[in-house]
C-alpha cells in the first residue's frame, strides 16, 4: 500500500465499517493493480476530505461502491493467489469495465479540492465609480462552504468564447494594460479573484478555462451572471447565487474593439502573437493570425446580430433574446439564405451581384451548415454589404433572420431555483424531469457553447429521443455543452440558501418596526409572494403567475417571448411538445419552441469530445439521474394568466412570476427589468399626470453601476458618481422614437387603493370599484370599502421595508 497517499491509508483504517478483504490483493502486484485502482477511485469519491460536496454533486457513494465490493469479495478470499485473482478479474470484466468508466467519468465531480477560506476573493486598487472595499466576506447563512463556492465559480459548462491564450495575451484598446486585468474586469463589474488551486490564472468569478476537442477556450460559467456583491463601509459582501452587476453588452463590445485593434496595429499584433506563441499551444504565427481573424469576425457578428437600441447597462441582460438568436443562426439553411438574399424587399436589387452571391453561398440545399460554413457565409455577407454600403439591406436582412434582443432583464437570483415548479421571469420553463438540465443547456448555448450540428446516417438513440426515428438520416446535435456538469450544478444549487441580513456588517434591524411590517406584508404581499422556510430541505416554490398587463410592469420581455419567431430551417417538420399538445414546426415558428427542440437535441446527444465508453456511460448516467434526482414533477401553472390554447400555444408566456422574497434585500435593482433602484422606491408609486408635485415617487432616472449599499432604502447608490444612466422613459432610438423595455410602472401594491386578496380572490366588481380612482374612499359602498386595501403611509413603508430585511 506504499503507493497510496498516507491520509487515504489512515482514513481506511479508521473509518470503514465493514470487512473489505480487497486489502489482501495488494500483495499481488500485477493482477491486484486493477483492484487497487478501483478501490482508490471509490475511496476518492466517497471521501469527504477529497470531495466535501459529493452529496450536493448528486453522487450516492454506497450505490456505486457496494455492488462492486460484492464482486470483489467473491475473489478476494484470504490466502488467494495471483492466478485466482486474475481468473476472477477475467470473469468479472464485463461488469467492471462500465463501472470503472462511470467512476472515471464521475471523478471530476469531486474536484472540490480548493478550500481557500477567502474563496479567492480579491480587491482592486482603484474603482471606476469610487467604490471602496478592502476585504471581502461571505455569509454562512447561505449554506455553502468555500469549496462549494469555488467549485461553482470554475465548473465548466462548455462555453467557448475565444481561445484561452488569446484572452490571456489580449491588451485593451488604446493601451498596454491586459484586457483581463482585475482593474479592467472590474469596470464591467465582473468580480476579481486571486490565484487559487482551482483558478491558477486568477480569472474573475465565472470565467474559466474550458477544453473542447483538444483546444482550450476562455468560457463563462453560471457564476459570471449569478454571483453578486455589495459594499458597505470598506467591506465587500459576496452573495453566492445573487444577481451580478455585470455589463456584458459593453464587455463584449470592448472585447471586439481590442481584437480589432490587435488585427489592425502591426506593433500590437506582433506583441500579441509573440505572447500567444510563448504559451505553447500554437506552433506558428500563421495559425495565431488565422484564428485571430476568425474569432474577431465571429464575435463581431455576434454583436451585429444582437444589436439593440435599448442599451442594457449594468446588472441586466437580454439573455433569452441572445439565446434565441444563437439558435436561429445555427438552424438556418443555405436554401433559405439564398431565397432571402434574392428577395428585393430585403436586399436591394443589384446590391449583391450573382457572382458575389455564389461566392457567399457555395452550395444550396437544406443540409446543416457547419460552424466553419456559417462563419464564412456571415463574414463574406457582411463584407459584401459593407463594401457596397448596403446598410439598409443589412438591417432588413438582420430583422428577417433574427429578433431584436431589446428586452433586458435583471439577472435572476438562484437560491430556491431548483425547488421551483416554473422558472424564468415569465415562467418560460417547467422545472420537472430533464427540463431543468435543458434550461441550463440553453444558457450554455447563449454563452458561446460550440454547436457542431451535422447530418448523419444510421442508428441513433439520441435521434430516437429527439423524435427523428431510430434509423436513417438524422441531425446529430453534437456540442461542447457539458451536460454532466449542468446536472451537477443543479444538484449543488439544491443546497444554496438565501442570505440573511448581516447585522455584524450592516446596521442592526429596528425590531420596533417588525410587528407592523409583518402585518403589512400579510396584507399587501403574501398573496403573491408566499412565505417559505428558507432552510427547509423539503421546501417547494410555487410560482405565482400574473398577466403582464395586470401587473402593469414593462411588457417587452413577455411580449417578445410570445411574438418572436424565426425560420425553423433544419428543424422544419419536427414536433415540439407544449402544454396543449404538439406543435408541428412550419417554415417560421415560435422561437421558444425552436429553442426547446434544440436544447432537447443537445441534452440527448453524447458529448463528442470524450472517448467512446466515457461518452455513452455519462450519457446514460445523466439521463437516468436527471430524471431520478429531480424532485420537481410536472404540474399546472398557478395564478391568474392567459392560458395556452391551440390557437396560441405560448399565450401563458405573456405573464410575470412572483416568487418568495427571502433574500430580496440583496438583489437590487428591482422589478424584472431592473427599473427601480431600491426597495424603498419600489414601495412608492410611479408619478402619473395629475399627481401632486410634492409627493414621493419612483425616480424616472437613476445611475447604475455602483455596488455601494444603501441600508436605509435597501439598494445601491443611485446618483452622483457618473454611472450608466437608466432612463425609465426610454431614450431616443435611431428612428426618432423611444426605446422600450425600461418602464418602471406597475407593481404598485400598497401605493394605490386596490382589492384585498390576502384571504383569497375577490369578485371582479370589487376589484374594479376598489381600483376606480374616480370614486372617493367615503363614497364607496361599505361592503366594498372593507374589501379594499389603502395606500401605506411613509411610516408604514418603513415598517414593511424593515420586515423585508428579515426575509
Amino acid at each position: 500500500m506504499s503507493h497510496l497517499p498516507e491520509h487515504v491509508i489512515t482514513e481506511r483504517s479508521n473509518s470503514r465499517t465493514f470487512n473489505r478483504p480487497i486489502f489482501c490483493l495488494y500483495r499481488f502486484q500485477a493482477a491486484s493493480f486493477f483492484w487497487t485502482t478501483v478501490d482508490y477511485l471509490l475511496d476518492l469519491i466517497g471521501s469527504d476530505a477529497f470531495c466535501p460536496s459529493r452529496h450536493s454533486a448528486g453522487i450516492n457513494y454506497n450505490e456505486l461502491k457496494i455492488p462492486l465490493l460484492l464482486h470483489v469479495r467473491s475473489i478476494s478470499v484470504k490466502g488467494g493467489t495471483v492466478k485466482q485473482s486474475s481468473e476472477a478479474l477475467d470473469n468479472h470484466r464485463t461488469f467492471l469495465i462500465p463501472v470503472v468508466a462511470l467512476l472515471v467519468a464521475l471523478l471530476p465531480a469531486c474536484a472540490s479540492l480548493d478550500t481557500d477560506p477567502e474563496r479567492g476573493a480579491d480587491t482592486v486598487k482603484q474603482d471606476v465609480f469610487g467604490d471602496h472595499f478592502d476585504t471581502v466576506e461571505y455569509l454562512p447563512s447561505q449554506n455553502w462552504s468555500p469549496a462549494d463556492s469555488l467549485w461553482f465559480y470554475t465548473v465548466t459548462q462548455g462555453s467557448n468564447m475565444m481561445p484561452y491564450d488569446f484572452f490571456m495575451a489580449l491588451e485593451k484598446r488604446g493601451g498596454g494594460e491586459p484586457f483581463r486585468s482585475n482593474e479592467n474586469i472590474n469596470r464591467y463589474r465582473y468580480l476579481p479573484q486571486k490565484a487559487t488551486s482551482s483558478n491558477p490564472d486568477a480569472l474573475p468569478v465565472g470565467f474559466v478555462k474550458d477544453t473542447y476537442k483538444g483546444k482550450e477556450y476562455i468560457g463563462l460559467t453560471c457564476a459570471a451572471c449569478h454571483t453578486g456583491q455589495i459594499n458597505y463601509r470598506g467591506k465587500g459582501v459576496r452573495i453566492d447565487g445573487g444577481p451580478a452587476a455585470a455589463d456584458m453588452e459593453t464587455f463584449m463590445a470592448d472585447l471586439v474593439r481590442a481584437l480589432k485593434a490587435t488585427l489592425e496595429n502591426e506593433e500590437i499584433r506582433n506583441r500579441f502573437v509573440k505572447n500567444v506563441l510563448a504559451r505553447g499551444k500554437y506552433k506558428t504565427e500563421a495559425e495565431v493570425n488565422d484564428d485571430l481573424k476568425r474569432h474577431t469576425e465571429r464575435l463581431a457578428n455576434y454583436i451585429t446580430i444582437n444589436y439593440s437600441t435599448t442599451h442594457y447597462g449594468y446588472a441586466r441582460l437580454d439573455a433569452f433574446g441572445r439565446i434565441y438568436n444563437r439558435v436561429l443562426e445555427h438552424i438556418i439553411t443555405a436554401r433559405e439564405l439564398r431565397e432571402l438574399l434574392r428577395d428585393p424587399r430585403i436586399i436591394r436589387e443589384g446590391a449583391i451581384s450573382e457572382e458575389e452571391l455564389e461566392s457567399i453561398l457555395s452550395h444550396d440545399g437544406d443540409s446543416v451548415l457547419s460552424g466553419v460554413e456559417r462563419d464564412q457565409i456571415m463574414g463574406q455577407l457582411l463584407k459584401v454589404l459593407s463594401r457596397n454600403k448596403e446598410w439598409e439591406s443589412l438591417g432588413r436582412l438582420r430583422k428577417k433572420l433574427f429578433n431584436p434582443a431589446n428586452a433586458p432583464v435583471s439577472y435572476p437570483f438562484l437560491w430556491d431555483t431548483p425547488q421551483h415548479d416554473y422558472v424564468q421571469w415569465n415562467g418560460l420553463t417547467e422545472n420537472s424531469g430533464l427540463k431543468a438540465i435543458a434550461r441550463n443547456a440553453g444558457e450554455a448555448i447563449g454563452v458561446f457553447g460550440t454547436l457542431d450540428w451535422a447530418e448523419a446516417e444510421g442508428f441513433s438513440l439520441a435521434a430516437l429521443i429527439t423524435g427523428q426515428g431510430f434509423y436513417g438520416k438524422h441531425i446529430r446535435f453534437d456540442s461542447s455543452v457539458n451536460v454532466l456538469n449542468l446536472r451537477r450544478i443543479e444538484s449543488r444549487l439544491w443546497h444554496l440558501q438565501s442570505p440573511l441580513w448581516p447585522e455584524h456588517i450592516l446596521p442592526p434591524l429596528d425590531k420596533s418596526r417588525l410587528s407592523n411590517g409583518r402585518s403589512l406584508f400579510n396584507k399587501h404581499c403574501v398573496s403573491c409572494h408566499a412565505r417559505i422556510l428558507r432552510d427547509d430541505p423539503d421546501r417547494r416554490v410555487v410560482a405565482h403567475m400574473s398577466r403582464a398587463s395586470d401587473a402593469g410592469t414593462d411588457l417587452q420581455m413577455a411580449e417578445n417571448a410570445v411574438s418572436h419567431q424565426g425560420f425553423s430551417g433544419i428543424l422544419r417538420n419536427r414536433y415540439v411538445s407544449v402544454s396543449v399538445g404538439d406543435i408541428l414546426l412550419d417554415r417560421r415558428a415560435p422561437v421558444s419552441a425552436l429553442l426547446t427542440k434544440a436544447t432537447i437535441g443537445v441534452v440527448a446527444t453524447p458529448e463528442p469530445d470524450k472517448w467512446f465508453l466515457q461518452r455513452w456511460t455519462e450519457w446514460a448516467y445523466n439521463l437516468a439521474t436527471g430524471y431520478r434526482d429531480n424532485q420537481i414533477k410536472t404540474s399546472i401553472k398557478h395564478g391568474d394568466y392567459d392560458p395556452d390554447t391551440t390557437a396560441n400555444p405560448v399565450a401563458s408566456l405573456k405573464s410575470y412570476k412572483a416568487r418568495p422574497l427571502n433574500g430580496i434585500w440583496a438583489t437590487a435593482p428591482y422589478l424584472h427589468n431592473g427599473s427601480v433602484p431600491t426597495l424603498y422606491d419600489l414601495l412608492l408609486p410611479k408619478k402619473r399626470p395629475g399627481d401632486p408635485e410634492d409627493g414621493e415617487y419612483r425616480p424616472d432616472e437613476f445611475e447604475v453601476g455602483s455596488r455601494e449599499f444603501d441600508p436605509v432604502k435597501v439598494g445601491f447608490k443611485s446618483s452622483g458618481y457618473g454611472g450608466f444612466l437608466f432612463n425609465t422613459k426610454g431614450v431616443k432610438d435611431d428612428r426618432g422614437g423611444h426605446t422600450k423595455g425600461n418602464s418602471n410602472a406597475g407593481h404598485e401594491y400598497g401605493t394605490r387603493r386596490m382589492a384585498d386578496e390576502s384571504d383569497g380572490p375577490v369578485d371582479q366588481k370589487t376589484k374594479d370599484q376598489c381600483m376606480d380612482e374616480t370614486i372617493k374612499d367615503e363614497d364607496l359602498d361599505a361592503s366594498i370599502r372593507e374589501k379594499c386595501l389603502y395606500p401605506m403611509s411613509r411610516e408604514d413603508r418603513l415598517d414593511l421595508l424593515e420586515y423585508m430585511k428579515t426575509l
